[in-house]
């Protein structure tokens, strides 16, 4: 219950304090009906397929940053940035044909997808930097990001801060870049006050400790692991 009500807080605090385009009484009550829904795995596996030819069948993304890896990432994160993207909150036009409830379907079926996503181990080999400036970077990290994704990167399920730690580099640094010059639009205000004086040469320090953080044992998979779900078929 405890929660819930933090959820409940969390997402008010976000709806007042960043300038949302295209927020509306229906699209928060959409947000909130899928975050009371009880996912169902099976049904987010089948809407899963959608995301895979892109994500790839284990959600690993891709090391040149293209697509970020999304498995192990918190539920109520994936289910805020896929509700963002409908919204016309976040701008990704590649990603918004593919998040319309004609494909994913109305609450229901954005609780089952985020869900299933977020039970996926992790790509324990994320792409990283060139590993040349790390102690500027976790400094630099300590200083402006820690407060909010936490000493490790792990984020927080309940306040919407997203897990970072094992997120291919390319992919952090043009986040980074992007908040700065206001290209994503649906996150803090306090983050772009932040990251504004930075460097691209800041950035990229940055980036490269945070891809090098590691996620807890039990969220990255096995060498060699394939998506049990989809490998077969691929393979047939």
């Amino acid at each position: 219950m405890l929660a819930r009500v933090c959820q409940r807080f969390a997402l008010v605090f976000i709806l007042v304090t960043v300038p949302l385009t295209g927020y509306t009484d229906a699209a928060d009550d959409e947000l909130e009906q899928a975050l009371d829904a009880v996912p169902n795995l099976e049904n987010g596996r089948r809407i899963f397929k959608i995301c895979s030819s892109c994500h790839t069948t284990e959600s690993w993304g891709t090391p040149d940053g293209k697509y970020p890896q999304l498995a192990g990432q918190h539920h109520t994160v994936l289910l805020k940035q896929l509700a963002d993207i409908r919204m016309g909150n976040r701008d990704n036009p590649e990603m918004l044909p593919f998040a319309q409830p004609a494909v994913m379907g109305g609450p229901q079926g954005l609780a089952d997808v985020t869900a299933y996503i977020s039970t996926l181990p992790m790509d324990p080999h994320p792409g990283t930097g060139n590993g040349k400036n790390l102690a500027h970077g976790k400094e630099l990290y300590e200083r402006k990001c820690g407060r909010c994704h936490g000493d490790n990167g792990e984020g927080d399920d309940e306040s919407f801060f997203p897990r970072i730690q094992g997120q291919h580099y390319a992919y952090l640094l043009r986040q980074l870049e992007w908040i700065r010059d206001g290209k994503r639009r649906n996150v803090f205000r306090g983050m772009s006050r932040r990251l504004k004086k930075l460097s691209d040469a800041d950035f990229e320090d940055i980036a490269d400790y945070v891809s090098r953080l590691i996620p807890p044992q039990d969220l990255l998979a096995p060498r060699g692991w394939k998506n049990p779900d989809f490998w077969h078929q691929v393979e047939h």
